[in-house]
């Protein structure tokens, strides 16, 4: 029986912060860990996807391949033969499966995307991209040419998966079986889970989530950092005038932020944290005890980043690509040959 597939992503145009990290890079990883005997996996970098909104290009392609090695420095096993890493617009199969759906889309079903309408809605109609606006169908596309079943989605991109459901079904009842219909949201939450980890708060106004497109940088902890500058940043941390340490999101965001930091830099549960601190009295020796271990997290990973093997990637990247390339191939001709482009089969 042919392994189902998981199918996953993470657009990396810059340095990421710590919240993406914990929230984002390491739950990915371990789960492809844990699933990748049972499942096949596909990681991919959306590279096309990375200039929806204005990028320096310049940069782009050394992006990419940063992008390749922080998977790696978070654990990707790169000799698994069961998880494919790869490039999305090295396989051109990407971009003209985007066009054909793009002509079964209406243009209202893409201006009702809300991610669409937040985005935009900042730079206005003319500074809008029509790559912006036909980002949910190029995610389509990115699903359904592997028949991917299961996608793990935020509820920022539930609305696509939507759409990709609905379009593979339109496709399907128009010309028949052509794709596989990835599964439902509730169904992805299913089996993945719902929570999606802790959220990192600004370490200067700890209300709002850690954002790297933070101006100021200060309350902003990069994983490209100097360690010594992200410890500074820890002690220079907002905390409040209670004196007293508790966990309380609403009443104390910032100390509860930095115990949450806490527990996720040492890998033990915040229960566990919250004992070891709760009643104490002073800030400053909590906030040195996160410090040092902000110090020496972002060392040992900036140690291993700086250890991966270029080469190594290269490999991992074309061995997946080329195999990859085959599957996506064949889901486009059976959408080339329904749509009339090409010959069906004798």
């Amino acid at each position: 029986m042919t392994q189902q597939t998981i199918l996953t992503g993470l657009r990396a145009n810059n340095d990421l912060t710590i919240g993406n990290y914990f929230g984002a890079i390491l739950p990915m990883i371990d789960m492809v860990k844990k699933r990748s005997d049972e499942f096949q996996i596909n990681m991919f970098i959306p590279d096309l996807h990375s200039f929806t909104t204005p990028i320096d290009h310049g940069t782009l392609y050394e992006q990419i391949l940063h992008n390749a090695r922080l998977f790696a420095a978070a654990g990707l096993p790169l000799d698994n033969d069961n998880i494919y890493l790869y490039r999305q617009s090295y396989i051109p199969a990407h971009s003209e499966m985007t066009w054909i759906l793009d002509c079964f889309t209406g243009f209202g079903e893409m201006s009702r995307m809300t991610q669409f309408k937040d985005k935009s809605g900042s730079v206005g109609a003319d500074r809008t991209s029509v790559g912006l606006f036909n980002y949910p169908v190029l995610m389509a596309a990115d699903i359904l040419l592997y028949n991917a079943n299961y996608v793990p989605v935020g509820d920022d991109q539930s609305q696509h998966l939507e759409f990709t459901r609905d379009i593979a079904e339109r496709m399907n009842a128009k010309f028949g079986d052509i794709f596989t219909v990835p599964e439902a949201v509730a169904k992805q939450h299913e089996f993945f889970g719902k929570d999606q980890g802790l959220r990192i708060k600004d370490l200067v106004t700890p209300t709002k989530k850690m954002s790297k497109s933070d101006e100021s940088g200060k309350g902003v902890i990069f994983l490209g950092d100097d360690p010594e500058a992200a410890a500074k940043k820890i002690m220079s941390a907002t905390t409040d005038d209670l004196a007293e340490i508790h966990f309380d999101r609403e009443k104390q965001p910032g100390v509860s932020n930095l115990l949450e930091i806490l527990a996720l830099l040492r890998g033990t549960s915040l229960d566990g944290v919250v004992g070891e601190f709760e009643g104490q009295t002073r800030y400053g020796d909590f906030k040195k005890v996160v410090a040092d271990e902000m110090r020496q997290f972002l060392t040992d990973f900036q140690a291993r980043l700086t250890s991966i093997d270029d080469a190594a990637i290269l490999a991992k990247l074309q061995a997946s690509e080329q195999k990859l390339a085959v599957t996506a191939n064949a889901t486009l001709l059976r959408a080339q040959q329904a749509v009339g482009l090409r010959p069906g089969d004798a």
